[in-house]
């Protein structure tokens, strides 16, 4: 039996593999035995440290979530200036270009959520996460007095994760009438407009 340590690298080297073999096949078409050839090893081997790939899916997106709203949350909090942390999380938050294959598999699970309570569970999370990491920033700017909205935190948190998912979605599908400069451009005038002008 593999040692606890080498299960979790096992485990995370197939989550790996799993995000690389979805953003190249799509979720729908993707089975165990791509996820298996594209980390090296066996279909079987895989069922070892996975029931099914629906276990498998489950846990990639979980830790899609976590790996996205972690290393966003980690480079706001180390700002120190609300204005900067509002430009940073807009810009954080929106994929890097069409070929960002773990922002792309995120929104293929949002798809999932409709016929999955655990997948829908891991959506519910991250639109959580992502309330919670705008409504920290605009809290702290008002705290500040550089922030000067007339709509509340709530409001201007629903506000932009809104934007940030409806603009992301159009980069990730390849909609060449939108890019990541256009989107980032329009939630900044977005934010100024709205008396939270990001630095």
């Amino acid at each position: 039996m593999a040692r606890p340590r080498r299960q979790e690298e096992r485990r995370a080297a197939l989550i790996e593999a799993t995000i690389a073999a979805g953003a190249e096949r799509g979720l729908r078409s993707l089975s165990l035995t791509d996820v298996a050839a594209r980390a090296g090893l066996t279909r079987g081997a895989v069922l070892y440290y996975y029931e099914d790939l629906d276990a498998l899916l489950v846990e990639t997106h979980s830790a899609g979530v976590a790996r996205f709203c972690d290393e966003r949350d980690a480079v706001v909090g180390a700002l120190d200036d609300p204005r900067r942390q509002l430009a940073v999380a807009i810009e954080r938050g929106l994929p890097h270009g069409p070929d960002d294959h773990l922002m792309r598999l995120l929104y293929e699970f949002d798809v999932l959520a409709g016929s999955s309570a655990l997948h829908d569970e891991q959506v519910q999370h991250m639109y959580l996460r992502q309330l919670a990491t705008y409504r920290r920033v605009f809290a702290a700017g008002r705290a500040a007095g550089v922030f000067r909205s007339g709509l509340s935190d709530d409001e201007l948190a629903m506000t932009f994760v809104a934007l940030e998912d409806a603009y992301g979605l159009h980069i990730v599908g390849g909609n060449e009438l939108m890019t990541v400069a256009a989107a980032t451009a329009a939630m900044r005038r977005l934010a100024a407009e709205l008396g939270c002008a990001p630095a």
